[in-house]
């Protein structure tokens, strides 16, 4: 037989045999988490008009697969337990073990979302060491897009329990928030992650809900081009190799061996670390810069296992030790905690050497984070003075398209395979990738939130987000800011129905895009679940939330919902408030708490129109909380 012929005979013998077996999609899996209380959907792939069996939970369901060869099984509301099992039926079997019926929950949005607890070990160590709950279950949706049509199942992924094993892997945020729940209702939890960092809120939306979004729209169709993809994604890197490649050519410390321990540093300046080189003599330039700082170990801090923590660098660091590297990271975001080989460190003189490349933007170590080297209980602090010498000076590096956010391209691979999948709600932690247009955020928002409910087919179930964090400088004086108009966006989205919002303007950091307090966060998302998916109407589940106000010769008097227990001032007199005449000039502003009212003024305002509170990137001190502990949402009324 010609062998082409027989390989062809081959291949369609395996299509064939692969088509007429029993599919079912990934979510569909072992250690799966089903909504309880619902009518649920079991779905899957087999030949055209096959029957299908389903046998769960003392019930036969049964199912036919029509001509395009899918099948749909419904399933009566169960209620919370497990763990089952479930076999289904055709040409094949499949049995599919250690279900649970419980609480099903998507945590979705950019890497505040996607945060890892692998990420927060030093943070969490002892939550992380002590997991052991198998009722507690994620899904990790693998991050990819598509940008052609929406897809009907995920490339790959399976359910998890926690244990010290698999929780790095979790979400932080949707680990805490689940830990909460379970600890109160002993409900089963399944968590599916779909989160990706940097990801702006219109990647995560079909392309019909973008149609008041022209601009996202044009961008879509673009995508929807693979050449074009390939041609921007060669570009990128041919541009990133080239600009690394000089880098690397051209650094004379690399060429120098300035790492080297034999190497004796000349001509070397001095600058306070942590801290910019756009500060120093150095100026604001872009490449690589070398750092160098002799320190003395003591002969206890040798032989043992030991950690460095260098805060957070900007952008990519290599750091030496003795001469020999440590550790290296290639992007500014993650904590620097290096683990060095016990032979590494010596005592007496030792020397760090720490090559730092900045590609855009200022350069340098992020303050307000811990520098040290800490072993056998002892402690080396590396804050201070340090010798640095510039390897190279480039241009900046040309901004990369990054096409894994393009409108519409995470809806279609991430979120469509999951709209099958019966759920009790979203958790949200996103927003930062849109501050740049705060604008159309609310229309945005709550376009997403009433189109994922349409295609989830499941009416208003409860849609619980998070406000942005407290984030960079904060200033002395009122201005305006992107972020607090994000901020306002997200909290007029609450008038969406069966939406909650988790404000957390006191638990960011100031030089932290991913402030490591991940713990509240998940709280009190569960308590807004207690009270909006659970029931618990007396649950007090939010912060103050400004109502109204009123004008009384020169004070303003404002009104709040979500008041609970009463108001309070966290750590004395109310601070952050600001007021303005009609000019809108604002300045800081004296207030009190009235009963259940807020009264604000300055003497030198004597018609006062406006009053912002919190109305900053970093509204740092802003202090108005309900008695049970949860902070008041930034506000202006100037806007309402």
């Amino acid at each position: 037989m010609n062998f082409k012929i027989l390989v062809n005979l081959i291949l369609l013998f395996i299509f064939q045999t692969a088509f007429g077996q029993i599919r079912i999609p990934m979510l569909i899996s072992d250690g799966m988490v089903l909504q309880r209380n619902i009518e649920l959907k079991i779905w899957g792939w087999a030949d055209p008009n096959e029957k299908i069996t389903l046998n769960f939970i003392n019930k036969t369901y049964s199912a036919q697969t029509g001509k395009d060869g899918k099948w749909q099984a419904a399933i009566a509301p169960l209620n919370a337990g497990g763990p089952y099992e479930m076999q289904i039926s055709g040409t094949n079997q499949i049995t599919i073990k250690n279900i649970l019926i419980g609480d099903v929950w998507v945590c979705s949005g950019q890497s505040n979302m996607e945060y890892p607890m692998e990420r927060l070990k030093e943070v969490y160590a002892d939550e992380i060491a002590n997991a052991n709950n198998s009722n507690i279950r994620q899904f990790l949706v693998p991050q990819t897009y598509d940008f052609h049509s929406p897809q009907e199942n995920l490339q790959s992924g399976n359910w998890e329990s926690v244990n010290p094993e698999t929780i790095p892997h979790f979400t932080a945020v949707g680990y805490f928030f689940a830990k909460d729940l379970y600890e109160k209702y002993k409900v089963p939890v399944g968590l599916i992650n779909a989160s990706l960092g940097g990801a702006p809120a219109q990647a995560w939306m079909r392309k019909e809900a973008l149609k008041e979004f022209p601009e996202y729209v044009q961008a879509a169709e673009k995508f929807k081009d693979d050449n074009y993809i390939k041609e921007v994604e060669a570009k990128d890197k041919t541009v990133n190799d080239e600009w690394y490649g000089k880098l690397n050519q051209l650094d004379k410390g690399l060429a120098e061996k300035w790492f080297d321990v034999n190497y004796t540093p000349d001509g070397w300046l001095t600058m306070d670390v942590p801290g910019y080189w756009a500060d120093s003599e150095l100026g604001n330039i872009n490449g690589a810069v070398w750092f160098r700082k002799e320190f003395d170990v003591p002969a206890n801090m040798t032989d043992t296992p030991a950690k460095i923590e260098l805060g957070r660098i900007v952008d990519a660091d290599t750091v030496y030790i003795n001469g020999k590297i440590v550790g290296t990271t290639s992007y500014q975001y993650p904590r620097r905690i290096y683990y060095p080989d016990t032979n590494i460190l010596k005592a007496g003189k030792n020397i760090i050497v720490i090559r730092v490349i900045n590609n855009s933007g200022r350069g340098g170590f992020v303050l307000d984070k811990p520098y040290e080297i800490t072993a056998a209980g002892g402690k080396i602090d590396l804050k201070g003075k340090w010798q640095y010498k510039l390897g190279t000076k480039m241009d900046a590096l040309a901004g990369q398209t990054f096409v894994r956010w393009g409108p519409t391209g995470l809806y279609n691979a991430m979120i469509a395979p999951l709209l099958n999948y019966k759920i009790k709600g979203v958790i949200w932690y996103q927003g930062e990738s849109n501050t740049g247009n705060p604008q159309n955020y609310q229309k945005l928002f709550s376009t997403l939130i009433t189109d994922w409910r349409k295609k989830w087919d499941e009416g208003e179930f409860p849609f619980l987000y998070v406000q942005l964090a407290n984030f960079m400088q904060a200033q002395k004086q009122p201005s305006e800011s992107n972020w607090a108009m994000l901020r306002e966006a997200q909290l007029k989205t609450l008038s969406v129905p069966n939406t909650a919002m988790a404000v957390v303007t006191d638990i960011g950091e100031w030089n932290d895009i991913h402030p490591l307090n991940k713990e509240d966060v998940g709280k009190r998302l569960a308590l807004a679940a207690e009270n909006i998916a659970c029931g618990d109407k007396n649950i007090v589940y939010s912060g103050p939330i400004y109502k109204s106000m009123k004008i009384e010769g020169n004070k303003i008097i404002l009104t709040f919902t979500n008041t609970g227990s009463g108001l309070i001032a966290k750590g004395g007199e109310l601070k952050h408030f600001a007021i303005a005449g009609d000019d809108k000039k604002f300045v800081w502003a004296n207030a009190k708490i009235d009963g259940d009212k807020i009264v604000v003024w300055n003497d030198n305002i004597t018609n006062p129109a406006a009053v912002r509170y919190g109305w900053a990137d970093n509204p740092q001190g802003a202090n108005l909380y309900n008695m049970e502990g949860l902070p008041a949402s930034p506000f202006r009324t100037d806007e309402y």
